[in-house]
């Protein structure tokens, strides 16, 4: 079960990153932002929102499957990886720098990622232990 989660997230977080990526590309591709028929014409034009709206949807599902199976705090914790692989990806797309700021906020947000996996397993295991006792 272990590999579905690791699987199933690394899904979930390349879908994401690829969907916020291409929103980004897309609407850089739009500037100027003019509310206009021009403006509209620019965006639908471009591959890249097109991208974007099929990556969301397949986020989407892939975060069904795995709250449907996976346990919600640590998902939740997880699915916010995220902003780290977004992070990551923007230095190499969007020439993008790792400030202190923002590379302290990665350690964080996986410092808190595995906290959360640590008191998942060790609730999983008083609860199995409990379950024994009776």
């Amino acid at each position: 079960m272990k590999k579905f989660y690791l699987i199933g997230f690394g899904i979930l977080l390349l879908f994401d990153t690829l969907g916020q990526t291409s929103f980004k590309l897309a609407a850089i591709a739009a500037e100027p932002l003019e509310l206009g028929l021009e403006w509209f014409v620019r965006v639908f034009m471009n591959p890249w929102i097109y991208i974007a709206i099929i990556a969301y949807i397949a986020t989407f599902f892939a975060w069904m499957t795995l709250l449907k199976h996976a346990p919600v705090g640590p998902a939740f914790a997880a699915a916010h990886m995220e902003v780290v692989t977004v992070m990551i990806v923007s230095v190499w797309v969007f020439n993008d720098e790792i400030t202190w700021q923002r590379l302290i906020g990665a350690i964080l947000i996986i410092t808190g990622i595995i906290f959360l996996a640590f008191a998942e397993k060790q609730v999983l295991a008083q609860e199995k232990k409990s379950h024994q006792e009776y």
